[in-house]
């Protein structure tokens, strides 16, 4: 078996881990990142809408600042977020976009003169100064004051990832491909790497390294109904939960996207409602403008899908043979706007549905989009429990969202995040030395290397583990929806019990040789409904409506008693439930709880008495 050395091990090879390996790169160190595909495939290559950072150049821009940032950043979260790390996610944001600027991201820029833009339906002029020519723009997105998401057309995570590859190749940055990583090596202090195994061929190798990174994206695969791509598992959430000293945070904040195509969950982007699309009804009326007259179809995603799925329930959805959905309109918008800055969405029309969005409607729904729980971490990105782990991106609790991400705040952090953690990874690696214990190798490698046996002998049962991981599918969908309740809770977390008893006596039905998807799904299926219990669990005893976590039964915000932050641990890889703590949500609060001027809500504050 092979064994591999390296300075630093990035486990995902998005744009936050790659933007970590940069930092690593820059400073003479050796980088590897493990992708499950090739690296200009990962699932960041997905994201359409843009990237926010107060750069303030547009005239649609004027007074924005990091400060006004940070304000909807926190209010977007509903107070749930790390605000020092909101904080330092908005100073640091524009100085990120100019960067990735200079390594020859082409973004949107400033023409002077005259413009036609969408508000609501309507048709607004702006003008964009002479003295502007040229520099970054920006485009609207939900719950922002400003116009601050920059963009490339609808393509902008495509066009980001494919300049950081070349910055990473540049460096001598190494991406081993078609590799999962099955586990982490590890005393219960320190993380000295990673158990990997070969997509390609099955060989298991080991990594070693001074400093081991998360950066796997989301596990939104959970989910029967997502805008996730297939690799978007969990597996980076897995391993850390699997060490048993490693919190999992605030998994119960699950966001829905509003967009998400019918019938195939794919997204269309946020920037159709920024630029002006607009949600009709199955009598082709508008209705958001009713629910919220002063945000509409741009109030934060959390309140878009609820009030979506709430109109659905007023039997005012489109029938359809895949269930009720509503229409997205952006016909107004006209051929060239469609085809040029929204060029992907009109591509995913033809493509996937077979109609034409520059005269048809798109049908569409809220869909499972993003996890703003994940590996909980510090401000520098250091993972809670293991000395040398550290985690960015979507993968992480880093916790700037709290529970409810504003569009195109995500895509920004993974930038942000992995420069910043990137730098703290080198401060690690540069600080000390790392002795690596041969009995801990070997010992996680016979761990792996018999839970394969297991798998694949049958000595474990005989449960079809597609069958099962279908059912944790349902089970979700159903109890652990946008809206949830004491009963649906309940009933999904007893499930979800009896669904992991079954993930355990899964076995296979072919040999597992090779290329094996059924072994790939085998092995991640404990650890997915493991996943699946933080999220229930946790869910059900946050007694309270925050975000995108909305409790029929407790529809007020709860300040008093739910200021906080869910960590899950799973102790005893045997146990049938996580345990859960709590910690505070933030260390101080520059910005006080209060309305968030959008989203009717109740909200029980932190004086109010019993």
């Amino acid at each position: 078996m092979q064994t591999i050395y390296t300075d630093v091990l990035v486990i995902g090879a998005g744009l936050a881990g790659e933007r970590a390996a940069i930092e690593a790169g820059q400073a003479g160190l050796s980088a590897i990142c493990l992708s499950l595909v090739p690296a200009r495939r990962s699932h960041s290559s997905a994201a359409q809408g843009g990237m926010q950072a107060a750069l303030g150049n547009s005239v649609m821009g004027e007074g924005d600042s990091p400060d006004v940032h940070f304000q909807d950043t926190v209010k977007g979260s509903d107070w749930g977020c790390d605000q020092e790390v909101a904080r330092l996610f908005a100073e640091t944001a524009p100085v990120e976009m100019r960067r990735l600027a200079f390594w020859g991201v082409p973004w949107n820029r400033v023409v002077p003169g005259p413009s036609i833009y969408y508000k609501a339906g309507k048709e607004y002029e702006k003008v964009e100064s002479q003295e502007r020519r040229g520099l970054i723009t920006a485009r609207s997105f939900g719950g922002t004051a400003k116009w601050r998401t920059c963009y490339v057309s609808d393509g902008t995570g495509h066009s980001v990832l494919f300049t950081v590859d070349n910055r990473c190749a540049e460096l001598g940055v190494e991406v081993h491909d078609k590799t999962e990583a099955l586990s982490l090596i590890h005393d219960g202090r320190t993380c000295f790497g990673a158990v990997s195994r070969s997509l390609r061929s099955g060989e298991l190798r080991v990594y070693l390294a001074k400093a081991t990174m998360i950066a796997t994206g989301g596990f939104g695969r959970i989910y029967q109904n997502t805008t996730n791509a297939v690799i978007c598992d969990g597996g980076g959430h897995i391993a850390a939960l699997d060490t048993g000293v490693v919190p999992m945070g605030n998994m119960e904040a699950v966001q829905f996207h509003p967009t998400g195509i019918v019938p195939t969950d794919i997204l269309v982007t946020e920037g159709c409602r920024g630029d002006g699309g607009t949600l009709l009804d199955v009598n082709e009326e508008r209705f958001m403008d009713k629910y919220e007259p002063e945000k509409a179809e741009l109030a934060s995603r959390d309140v878009v899908s609820r009030w979506m799925t709430h109109h659905i329930r007023q039997g005012l959805g489109v029938k359809s043979p895949y269930g009720d959905h509503l229409w997205l309109d952006i016909r107004h918008l006209g051929e060239a706007h469609i085809t040029g800055k929204l060029r992907e969405v009109y591509e995913i029309c033809t493509s996937f549905l077979g109609l034409d969005p520059i005269r048809q409607l798109i049908p569409v729904r809220p869909t499972q989009h993003y996890s703003m729980g994940g590996v909980r971490t510090d401000k520098n990105g250091a993972v809670y429990g293991l000395k040398g782990l550290f985690a960015a991106g979507e993968a992480a609790c880093w916790d700037m969202h709290g529970f409810n991400r504003l569009g195109g705040n995500s895509l920004a952090e993974t930038v942000v995040a992995g420069g910043i953690v990137g730098r703290r990874i080198v401060d690690h690696v540069q600080g000390g030395e790392v002795l690596f214990n041969s009995a801990v190798i070997d010992a996680e490698v016979k761990r792996q290397r018999e839970r394969l046996d297991g798998l694949i002998s049958g000595r474990n049962g005989s449960e079809n583990v597609y069958k099962v991981r279908a059912a944790m599918q349902q089970a979700l969908q159903k109890g652990c929806n946008i809206f949830r309740d004491e009963t649906g809770l309940s009933e999904c977390v007893a499930s979800l019990e009896e669904i992991l008893e079954r993930a355990r006596r899964v076995g296979l039905k072919t040999n597992g040789a090779g290329a094996s998807p059924e072994l790939y799904a085998a092995l991640r299926i404990q650890g997915q409904v493991k996943l699946a219990l933080c999220v229930a669990l946790g869910a059900l005893k946050r007694t309270e409506s925050r975000g995108s976590h909305n409790r029929e039964d407790y529809p007020a915000r709860n300040d008093r008693d739910w200021l906080v932050r869910t960590l899950a641990y799973w102790r005893n890889p045997d146990d049938g439930l996580p345990v859960l703590e709590y910690e505070p949500a933030s260390p101080s609060y520059e910005l006080p709880p209060g309305d968030r001027g959008y989203g009717k809500s109740e909200i029980i504050s932190a004086e109010q008495g019993d």
